[in-house]
């Protein structure tokens, strides 16, 4: 009997795995190569609303015509990139010259061009990557960028580069940043994701309101590393690094956790909250996060490259360590 009784459960169970294989659907990833074929799953599908997806559900983009974007700055430091990709920089889309480096351009015409240049449509989502491990955010702020210009399909992959190598994405030697096919995306601005330093100064003293310094600490107290005319922090300002979500690897820790790492700074969903940096780079990746995470959050762009060079009786900085 006991022998009987295994035949037929190997039998049951070589009947459900081969109906499994049946049923499931395989992609071959058009866009970028044949390389490697993943499995569709309708969980993998991410919403406008999500804005973090991991490499898998990156491939299930790709196989849809996503454009991809490397955020690497690879041009110089970075020779391989993903098959496909368009290797862009934050700076192409920022002001030119100090204090104002931080903010968009001005002209949406401008940014329309560009945007289109690179291959991105309205009705196709984009994806984008940076170096998470060495990096200093680049790939939010594109991701912040595009979703502040309109584009409500654009999306941050967790882990990056390394995460999508893993996954199965093949690599080339980077050649240019210039797309095969133009899109026709165009600028419609959003103002759900941004603050001006006006609009911050009139709001210091809202009791609702949550300022996060996504800098070193060093930055935090005093020191200006990177061009600032003052140092400090804007005045009640709470320090989290932007790594400080981050594991050895460069993947963002589970939500639970960073949800537990804000709740120690008093930071929950019925607040409202600004981040900035020193150019809007690092504050942009953290007002990614956070939006991913349903908080209600903007990016203070022009952070403490023009925070610190404006008139210091009106727009003070605090040194204090607390």
């Amino acid at each position: 009997m006991a022998v009987v009784g295994l035949i037929i459960f190997g039998l049951i169970s070589t009947l459900a795995i081969a109906n499994s294989i049946k049923n499931a659907q395989f992609l071959t990833n058009k866009s970028i190569s044949s390389e490697f074929v993943i499995q569709e799953l309708p969980e993998q599908i991410p919403s406008n609303n999500q804005w973090i997806i991991n490499a898998t559900q990156s491939q299930k983009l790709v196989t849809e015509g996503a454009t991809i974007l490397d955020a690497r700055s690879c041009k110089i430091f970075h020779p391989k990139s993903l098959s496909n990709a368009i290797c862009i920089s934050w700076k192409e889309f920022s002001q030119p010259q100090l204090p104002f480096k931080g903010k968009l351009l001005t002209d949406d015409k401008i940014l329309t061009e560009k945007l289109q240049r690179i291959g991105v449509f309205n009705d196709k989502p984009v994806i984008v990557f940076g170096d998470t491990i060495n990096g200093w955010g680049e790939d939010g702020r594109i991701v912040w960028m595009l979703r502040t210009l309109g584009h409500q399909k654009s999306f941050l992959v967790d882990g990056g580069f390394n995460a999508l190598v893993q996954t199965g994405f093949p690599t080339v030697n980077f050649v240019n940043n210039s797309s095969t096919v133009r899109g026709d995306f165009v600028v419609n601005r959003k103002k759900n994701w941004q603050i001006s330093q006006n609009e911050l100064k009139a709001n210091l003293e809202n009791n609702n309101l949550i300022i996060i310094d996504t800098r070193e600490l060093r930055e935090f107290y005093g020191k200006t590393p990177y061009g600032e005319e003052r140092g400090g922090h804007i005045p009640g300002a709470v320090h989290i690094y932007f790594k400080d979500w981050l594991d050895e690897n460069g993947m963002l820790f589970s939500r639970e956790k960073i949800l537990e790492i804000l709740a120690k700074k008093g930071i929950t969903k019925d607040k409202t909250i600004v981040t900035y940096c020193t150019g809007g780079v690092r504050s942009a990746w953290s007002n990614v996060v956070l939006v991913d995470l349903g908080f209600q959050v903007k990016n203070y762009s022009g952070s403490m490259w023009e925070w610190s060079a404006s008139n210091a009786d009106i727009y003070s900085l605090d040194m204090s360590k607390k």
